[in-house]
């Protein structure tokens, strides 16, 4: 195992750099759609990516923001996290969730939510019997 790094992605070539793991998780995107949400969540609502790198090399990815609703209150969700698929079951999306977090706690955050896909069985055991979170509702969504 190399020396891992963890960095806030910044810029635009930041992001872009992130896209191939990023495009695992949301296929839907392709690379301007992405970069252009990308940067409008950052400056719309305090939306902040971050990569867990190993020896240089990119092996994971997340995207979070802090949010208020009247459930939770005060928050931080994660609306991205996806690791390498080569590279799953390595510790990776634990650390960057961990550090996830770490960025809550050191803002003044008490909780942390995310939710994961009905199919994405593999995450929910990764989230409830690892990471500890607890499922607390299911997610409605209507297309227009």
């Amino acid at each position: 195992m190399g020396t891992q790094l963890i960095k806030e992605l910044n810029t635009q070539q930041e992001w872009k750099q992130a896209f191939p793991l990023m495009k695992h998780l949301r296929t839907h995107l392709d690379e301007e759609s992405y970069l252009e949400l990308v940067s409008e969540a950052a400056q719309k609502e305090g939306y902040k990516m971050a990569a867990l790198f190993e020896s240089g090399e990119m092996k994971a990815v997340t995207g979070f923001m802090p949010m208020i609703t009247l459930y939770n209150g005060r928050f931080i969700w994660v609306c991205d996290l996806v690791t390498d698929p080569d590279q799953r079951s390595k510790g990776y999306g634990e650390t960057l969730l961990s550090y996830v977090e770490s960025w809550a706690r050191d803002n003044g955050y008490s909780l942390v939510s995310l939710s994961s896909g009905l199919q994405r069985e593999d995450a929910h055991r990764f989230y409830e019997g690892k990471m500890e979170y607890d499922k607390v509702s299911y997610v409605f969504l209507k297309r227009f």
